[in-house]
């Protein structure tokens, strides 16, 4: 999903700078390579380059060493460390600014579906809501960050994907597949998804504009202001969508109709001193998402008028502070996410609605020094998570509102890894230690290795071996109402994956394979028994569950287009009886095949075409009582765009072939969906 560039000019590379006034002309006329740069990890800190946390490294030819194939583009890495481009470990797949603007898509929802190891369930459309999971996991099951903060609401994953930003404020995507809990602790149990959002150097504004079938409309624009010469940027979005949806009920009322909202303020001081080796500097962001969308049968299929809306309020205070060889990067933040869900649309007397409202609090401090064995990283968080609700939780001493029961869990955890960098070969190992009070669970260890030999220029073998951990959800603690018993002493999940893979990189190829295995315990999902007369859905802890998957992926780069396909493949092995019908875990991606093809026509005009084929395992439970297995399907979605310097119009065409799908039990996707639109951007 990512392409690699490569530098083909001549490096002189400092290992170690001097102070001799002089020394910068050694560099004249030439490219300049650091090795002591790095590149962020989602979450941690990094060397202190960019407002993100992450640099951009160039490492090419020289005397001294072996010659090696550079991305120009950022590359992240999977361990609490930042490292060089060169002695990663472990990757992550990047989808990049370009990548982002040519893809037909209008939600960051719609563009994970092209991420090969990524299921992406969508309920309804332009993101309303989407369950999204990795490797055959559920969408409880990653972790989602935010400028590298975690974002993760514990009331339900359903409405994970609520972002305050618009797809036009995204810089790139990060995607870590496999467990991640040394890195991301609590949550990461099948990866982490990391939107990283844009920053810009100069003073300059966008609009946006666009419109399509269905009543889809939307609209927005951004504002970016730094002054010369001030350490000061700051930068505020704002977007507003709406659509008619694609369905009716049956009374003859829009039943997938959306509108919806967003606002967005970030900004970065930086503090530098040419007479101390001390710099910091503090990055920030608070945003807004309000959404109300027709769920017609997301819940119930007997019920084919839900209506639920959704309130977010993301903030985070986030510093950098290098001395040295110390790296410090502290963050403090707070996720605020109200929840309303009708049965009956607008008819609360017949049936109450659901109000939640949680709040996330937590801080953390990510850090590391480099010495003579190597570098190591260190930290700590806590996390606290709280609801007050109308049916999760216990009782209420003082119930107020709407809100009748609540819960309360907080979450600590400290790791600790090192590095071992070699030339041609880099160890990552560490551990995470949890402990939550939610079931007065006690410290428990999650250790995790991983391995990378590069071979000659092109070549790269890696094998880890990580292990994780996710509380359960609220929701699957304790919804026990409209046709659900839940389990309030559900187990924390657990996972350990063995991965092993090869990676190969040159100016027009890249390709990468691997092979993974997963053994999961006490797996959680919604499960149904249809041999009942009057069946409900329970929240159980399935007892093991192992997975074997395979994903592959090639990119072809030429001088007029570029041409990626990508597959994945699952096997679960665990056993359910044929009458035990699954939510989640057990209903995964048996078959997932990729294909992209990005074409500059004429010097402005662009087109892309994105195919996808999927194969699901599992079952849904018709409106009429029918048991029906999931059929594979496939896809074609495109755009044709001009792109000049201040402006961009462009033509999407969603699913043009119609195919009317089933990805989620009874919510049937939309047909052919055009729109068009345009972009215009300028300097202040």
């Amino acid at each position: 999903m990512y392409k690699p560039n490569f530098n083909q000019r001549k490096a002189l590379r400092f290992h170690h700078f001097t102070r001799k006034g002089w020394a910068l002309f050694a560099c004249l006329g030439r490219v300049v390579t650091i090795s002591v740069l790095s590149v962020a990890t989602l979450t941690s800190a990094s060397a202190a380059i960019d407002d993100k946390g992450t640099t951009e490294v160039v490492t090419t030819n020289d005397d001294q060493t072996d010659k090696e194939a550079t991305l120009d583009d950022v590359e992240v890495t999977g361990s609490r460390a930042p490292l060089a481009l060169g002695q990663a470990a472990r990757m992550v797949t990047v989808l990049s600014r370009d990548e982002i603007q040519a893809a037909p898509v209008q939600s960051i929802n719609d563009l994970l579906k092209y991420a090969v190891g990524v299921d992406v369930r969508q309920r309804g459309p332009i993101g309303a809501q989407t369950d999204i999971s990795i490797r055959g996991g559920t969408s409880e099951q990653i972790t989602i960050l935010l400028n590298g903060i975690n974002i993760c609401d514990p009331q339900t994953g359903h409405n994970a994907f609520d972002f305050p930003c618009d797809i036009s404020d995204i810089e790139r995507i990060e995607v870590l597949e496999g467990p991640a809990g040394r890195v991301y602790g609590t949550s990461s149990l099948m990866g982490a998804i990391n939107i990283v959002t844009r920053q810009f150097d100069k003073s300059s504004a966008e609009v946006h504009l666009e419109g399509g079938s269905f009543g889809y409309l939307s609209a927005g624009g951004r504002v970016s202001l730094k002054p010369q010469l001030s350490p000061l940027t700051s930068q505020l979005s704002a977007s507003y969508t709406r659509a008619d949806g694609y369905s009716r009920s049956k009374a003859g009322s829009l039943n997938s109709d959306y509108s919806g909202g967003k606002v967005f303020y970030q900004g970065k001081y930086a503090l530098t001193s040419h007479h101390s080796p001390l710099t910091s500097m503090i990055f920030w962001h608070a945003g807004l998402s309000m959404k109300g969308f027709g769920s017609n049968t997301f819940y119930s299929a007997k019920f084919d008028e839900q209506f639920e809306k959704t309130v977010k309020l993301n903030t985070a205070l986030q510093g950098e502070i290098t001395a040295g060889n110390w790296h410090f990067r502290p963050a403090i933040y707070w996720n605020r996410n109200h929840d309303r869900f009708e049965l009956i649309r607008g008819s609360e007397e017949k049936v109450p609605f659901n109000y939640h409202r949680t709040d996330v609090f937590g801080v953390n401090l990510n850090s590391y020094f480099d010495w003579l064995l190597g570098r190591t990283a260190f930290g700590a968080e806590f996390r606290n998570e709280d609801i007050v609700s109308t049916n999760l939780g216990e009782s209420l001493s003082e119930p107020f509102s709407h809100y009748k029961v609540g819960l309360n869990r907080s979450n600590l955890s400290f790791h600790l890894e090192h590095n071992v960098l070699l030339q041609r070969f880099t160890l990552s190992a560490g551990f995470i230690a949890v402990k939550n009070t939610w079931n007065e669970m006690p410290f428990k260890v999650y250790p995790g290795v991983d391995v990378s030999y590069r071979i000659g220029t092109n070549w790269k073998i890696y094998a880890s071996y990580n292990s994780s951990l996710r509380m359960p959800s609220f929701t699957e603690l304790y919804y026990s109402v409209g046709g659900h018993q839940a389990d309030k002493h559900l187990r924390p999940e657990e996972l350990h994956a063995l991965e092993g893979g090869v990676k190969f990189q040159s100016n027009v190829f890249n390709m990468s394979a691997s092979v993974f295995h997963h053994h999961a315990r006490n797996m959680i999902d919604w499960v149904m028994d249809t041999r009942e007369t009057d069946p409900v859905w329970q929240s159980v802890n399935h007892t093991k569950v192992n997975t074997i998957g395979f994903e592959t992926n090639a990119t072809l780069t030429a001088n007029r287009y570029t041409l990626n396909l990508a597959y994945c493949y699952l096997h679960q092995d665990k056993d359910v009886e044929e009458y035990l019908q699954s939510q989640y875990s057990l209903e995964y991606l048996r078959h997932k095949l990729t294909a992209s093809l990005l074409l500059h026509v004429i010097k402005h005009l662009d087109l892309q075409v994105k195919y996808r084929f999927q194969d699901r395992m599992g079952s849904y439970t018709t409106v009429d009582g029918e048991v029906c297995d999931y059929h594979p399907y496939s896809v074609v979605d495109m755009r044709l765009s001009w792109n000049a310097d201040t402006y961009s119009v462009y033509l999407e065409g969603n699913n043009l072939t119609s195919k009317r799908y089933v990805d989620y039990g009874n919510v049937p996707q939309a047909g052919c969906w055009m729109m068009a639109g345009m972009k215009v951007h300028f300097s202040l």
